[in-house]
């Protein structure tokens, strides 16, 4: 029985002096070892490792992970214009000098959350101090995020701490300025919309003048043609009646009488005045009365 005893008061000592002597460090922590206050090593490598028994040495574990740091709240800053806006960013960092970063917060991770805080605040408000209200909206929004990540990255560089990355969730206009901005912003579409109209009633008139131009051109060349074709047409014509006629004069002048009684009478109500032995009436009244008057002496 006491040999029993002894056994398990051996074994207690053992595993009390095992567990006193090692630790684990895992992929997510660095481990920093003190002695007796001071840091004696730091160990960011996972696995087991040995130290003296407590108070000897102790153990600390920091998180390797990149960390997130958002603000709870909208920052208000002023812009070069003088106008208020509200911006919400959030960080994300991780521990790269684990003794400087215990140094510096004491291992607390939300007094380090409360300085990073207060560099990348520090770090927008000088940014956006110099830019308008357009440029941080939108404009060089990118080139203020890079601005502000390079001035964070080598403060924080003194606390142990990376930056990995800044951000700006939110930017929006103080509820005072809102109504200032909508009438600028209107007053802004207002003018581009009325340059577009502008441009847009000039382009619609050099086009309608071109329009018209190409119409009188294209009927002038028409009108040109046609009256070629007629002018080849009439000429054909008459060349054809000159043949046709030649072989027979009378009948020729027979034709021409007839011709000219019918545009003469084409109504009931056309009334003309002449005298009836006028030369105009006398295939009217013989038809063969040309051919066989005696020629005037």
């Amino acid at each position: 029985m006491n040999k029993l005893l002894s056994t398990l008061l051996t074994i207690a000592i053992a595993l009390f002096a095992l567990n006193s002597t090692t630790f684990v460090v895992d992929q997510k922590s660095h481990a920093i070892v003190f002695a007796f206050g001071e840091v004696k090593s730091v160990i960011s490598e996972p696995g087991l490792h040995f130290k003296l028994p407590a108070p000897f040495q102790n153990v600390i574990f920091l998180d390797k992970r990149i960390l997130t740091i958002e603000s709870p709240e909208a920052d208000r800053f002023i812009t070069a214009e003088k106008k208020n806006i509200l911006v919400d960013t959030f960080v994300k960092w991780h521990i790269i000098d684990p003794k400087l970063y215990y140094v510096s917060f004491g291992g607390v991770e939300s007094r380090a959350g409360d300085r990073l805080t207060q560099i990348v605040k520090a770090a927008l408000n000088e940014e956006i101090t110099k830019r308008s209200v357009r440029d941080v909206i939108s404009g060089e929004r990118d080139k203020v995020m890079q601005a502000i990540r390079t001035k964070v990255t080598e403060e924080a560089k003194q606390i142990g701490v990376e930056i990995v990355d800044v951000r700006l969730k939110r930017v929006e206009y103080v509820n005072e300025n809102i109504d200032s901005v909508f009438d600028r912003m209107k007053s802004e579409r207002s003018r581009v919309a009325n340059e577009l109209r502008s441009t847009g009633f000039a382009d619609s008139e050099k086009i309608r003048a071109d329009a018209d131009r190409q119409r009188i051109v294209v009927l002038a060349e028409a009108y040109k043609e046609a009256e070629t074709i007629r002018g080849a047409g009439d000429a054909e014509a008459a060349k054809i009646y000159s043949q046709a006629f030649s072989q027979n004069a009378e009948f020729y002048k027979f034709y021409r009488s007839l011709e000219a009684y019918r545009a003469s009478f084409k109504t009931k109500s056309d009334v003309m005045i002449v005298d009836q032995n006028s030369e105009f009436f006398k295939y009217f009244k013989a038809p063969g009365a040309a051919a066989t008057a005696p020629a005037k002496k």
